[in-house]
């Protein structure tokens, strides 16, 4: 017992701090729950409270809004993964609360009041709401392009644009925008690219290594992969931008539980393994949709049919994804039996967990959307968003067959 101790009541003895002995040599990641940190001296933590480098030996770390060890081995292995072939050195990523929190955190930190911003039609519903609900408010206006023509983005362009935003492959129509020619229109322009990647996964498409400047992830989908957990990332490419990207984020206060970022962590050691199998068992689902006569359009970027498909081999590598939609003869109602009707399948929004997940695009996650937007969109009444899982293939295809069966 510490000697300094001796004097101290019971209660006062069980409350006061104890340091963990080390060094620890810990293979496995551990969760620091801890809300606050401890400082050396007044010095130290008005160096932390300004952002300011901390003398070698001191704890970089204050308050767990600000920065939390266990989150900050989530940020740096996930900044390993979206740099990929970039050469970028000074990336770097946050992890959020949540794919929205990433998403509005990023917007309200790059667009202010009178700026511009360039947006696909085919658009999560969740963005959606956000471009025509909270920057109407900010005094952000917002034009709403076609995505697979890069001419739509430079045509929308005006004076005060201050952010060309993208999503591929997009949110449920599987429509692809060209990363490199949006990447370039950024730097040609003076404008800030955004790209949310999370349909794609970091493992079949890293915009960074095409030029976009800040990369959003709903990490509660692949980057997890397990349907526990909520989070969601931001990859800038430089530090201006995540300095920028951080100082709304600690205010607006998104941070990510450190038990998140640790399970996230944790499905992260074996996405390259659900990838695979994710791939593999979406381009044989996408292939037997579009022979099965009862289905009328199947939208994959790995088929042939797809009408980007060469832009797809160019910047999805090495797969396709895991996420298919399908349009079944009959619209809504035949759909709606399909889903139903399912049996290895789940009927469930959400999507990038080991297990399939099937739900009704106009129903459900995209209902918030006006039906003419989602007219010109491409969603249709009968469109099936399906996210394939990890399960084996045979049993996927029997279960769809029994299904569409009843369509």
């Amino acid at each position: 017992m510490d000697s300094n101790d001796q004097h101290l009541h019971f209660d006062s003895l069980a409350t006061k701090r104890v340091e963990v002995k080390g060094p620890v040599n810990s293979l496995s990641t551990p969760i620091y729950t801890s809300s606050t940190f401890y400082l050396d001296n007044a010095q130290h933590g008005a160096a932390l409270c300004l952002q300011d480098s901390v003398q070698d030996g001191q704890s970089p770390w204050l308050y767990s809004r600000w920065g939390n060890p266990t989150n900050d081995v989530a940020e740096r292995l996930i900044t390993k993964l979206e740099v990929g072939r970039s050469g970028l050195t000074t990336a770097a990523t946050y992890v959020t609360s949540s794919g929205m929190s990433a998403i509005s955190t990023a917007l309200l930190a790059l667009l202010h009041a009178g700026d511009h911003a360039v947006f696909p039609t085919n658009i999560y519903g969740g963005t959606h709401e956000v471009i025509t609900d909270l920057l109407p408010k900010m005094g952000v206006s917002v034009t709403c392009v076609d995505p697979s023509d890069i001419n739509n983005f430079v045509n929308a362009i005006k004076p005060n644009t201050k952010m060309l935003y993208g999503e591929t492959p997009a949110n449920p129509t599987m429509i692809l925008t060209d990363l490199a020619a949006l990447g370039n229109l950024g730097r040609t322009r003076n404008i800030t690219t955004v790209v949310d990647a999370t349909f794609g996964s970091v493992y079949n498409t890293r915009p960074l290594e095409h030029g976009i400047d800040v990369v959003v992830h709903s990490a509660t989908k692949y980057y997890g992969g397990h349907s526990d957990l909520i989070a969601g990332t931001i990859t800038s490419a430089n530090a201006a931008l995540h300095d920028r990207i951080g100082h709304y984020l600690r205010l607006l206060g998104g941070t990510a539980s450190p038990h998140t970022t640790f399970l996230l962590q944790r499905g992260i050691k074996t996405l390259h393994l659900r990838m695979e199998r994710h791939n593999q068992n979406a381009l044989r689902l996408a292939q037997f949709l579009q022979s099965h006569a009862k289905v009328e359009r199947v939208h994959y970027p790995g088929l042939e049919s797809h009408p980007q498909h060469e832009l797809a081999k160019k910047q999805m590598q090495p797969g396709f994804g895991g996420m298919i939609a399908f349009e079944v003869r009959g619209g809504a109602d035949a759909g709606r039996r399909v889903i139903e009707s399912v049996q290895l399948i789940t009927l469930a929004v959400s999507l990038g967990g080991v297990e399939s997940l099937i739900e009704q695009a106009s129903t459900m996650t995209h209902t918030m959307v006006d039906r003419d937007t989602r007219e010109r969109s491409g969603i249709t009444d009968g469109l099936l968003r399906f996210s394939v899982g990890c399960e084996n293939i045979d049993d996927l295809i029997a279960d769809l067959t029994q299904a569409l069966e009843k369509a």
